[in-house]
């Protein structure tokens, strides 16, 4: 008895260190969203640039993202870690712009291991109630990336050389993040037997898995314009060129969607997918009203509630598929919608970044929230029919 409630504290101490390095990963891939004013680029080559990010992560999720399973978390944690200690290393080698899309890129390979993996870890490590799981694992994760935008967006504010010194700290946090995972006690034993596949993807059938596929690619592309036009947007149209404004209201918006998604942990998935549905439409609608006034306030509440019904969404769809995919069929299918989110992501900005070279940015997200409010649509609808006996 004595070496087993040993064993459980020691697994239970790595929980933190683990949470510090997920915190530090996610908020290392949001780093330049702040900081691209600053490059000097325009609209649609930054989303080409953090278009390299999100085609990383979704390389990395099809390759990568499943291995930790059979050769252990640290295994794939550590190079991972890596991935980003490089990137951050690149980011400081200078700002042209093929080193910003290689040092994307590996930011989201980086990124695309940890995700699932460090989850997994947390759930393993947790030595506490399930509900402390969640809290910190949507914290780490989603918080992480608005933590990230703020530090950087502060720092490139307040501090010498703005593109040198958010990564300058972040070399010294990831080099933390790796020493945590060191210490913190393996929680899957390395099978020797095992012959590497890429992860075979799937999304499941039947329109529940299908209305969660939807909110994931509606939910992923709000987060999208956030994560790479949005800046811009503040400091050119809104006329706010403060960076430390910037990184404020990416992770006013992040750490939106990361409370919604903590404060609904007790709500049925239903109730949850209605209540993500009602306030990303509520949202996106006074987003856009805030764009067409020209007024910061209204942006940022209508991003907030946005990115709060589409953190909510999000989650209540990655529970939909857990329950209803079989055992065998529940890594494929998250998979798939983790893919269908990181193509949205990608989607999104491109999509915008590539409108706004012929058409204001005011009237091309007219247009992209009214795309996004059909999809809303289909996703209530197809969740009716889900109910249907």
């Amino acid at each position: 008895m004595a070496l087993l409630q040993t064993r459980v504290a020691t697994r239970s101490t790595g929980f933190w260190p683990v949470a510090f390095a997920f915190t530090v990963a996610m908020a290392f891939s949001t780093v330049p969203a702040p900081l691209y004013p600053l490059y000097g680029y325009s609209t649609f080559t930054v989303t080409v640039v953090f278009a390299a990010y999100a085609v990383g992560v979704v390389a990395s999720l099809l390759l990568a993202g499943h291995v930790s399973d059979h050769v252990g978390r640290r295994r794939i944690l550590l190079p991972a870690l890596g991935l980003e200690l490089v990137a951050a290393v690149l980011f400081l080698s200078g700002t042209s712009l093929p080193v910003l899309l290689a040092a994307r890129l590996i930011t989201g390979l980086g990124v695309g291991m940890i995700t699932a993996t460090a989850t997994a870890h947390l759930l393993e490590l947790n030595g506490g109630s399930p509900a402390r799981f969640e809290i910190v694992s949507t914290a780490a994760n989603i918080g992480g990336l608005g933590v990230g935008t703020l530090v950087a967006g502060v720092l490139a504010s307040f501090v010498d050389a703005p593109l040198r010194t958010p990564y300058l700290v972040f070399v010294v946090l990831l080099l933390a993040a790796i020493a945590a995972v060191t210490l913190a006690p393996e929680t899957v034993r390395h099978d020797p037997a095992y012959r590497y596949r890429p992860q075979r993807v799937t999304t499941g059938r039947g329109p529940a898995h299908l209305a969660a596929a939807t909110g994931a690619f509606a939910a992923f592309s709000v987060f999208g314009f956030f994560t790479s036009v949005a800046p811009g947007f503040v400091a050119g149209t809104l006329h706010h060129p403060s960076r430390a404004l910037a990184g404020l209201i990416v992770f006013a918006v992040f750490g939106g969607s990361a409370a919604a998604q903590t404060l609904t942990t007790g709500i049925g998935a239903r109730r949850r997918t209605t209540l993500g549905l009602t306030a990303q439409a509520v949202g996106t609608v006074t987003l856009v009203t805030g764009m067409h006034q020209a007024s910061l306030t209204v942006f940022l509440i209508g991003g907030i509630l946005a990115a709060a019904g589409a953190g909510v969404l999000f989650k209540a769809g990655i529970g939909t598929v857990a329950a209803l995919a079989t055992d065998r069929e529940r890594g494929a299918a998250l998979a798939g919608i983790f893919l269908i989110a990181y193509v949205a992501l990608a989607a999104s900005a491109l999509a915008i970044g590539l409108a706004a070279r012929t058409t204001p940015v005011i009237t091309v997200m007219t247009w992209f929230a009214a795309a996004l409010l059909l999809l809303l649509g289909a996703v209530a609808a197809l969740i009716r029919r889900s109910a249907q006996p």
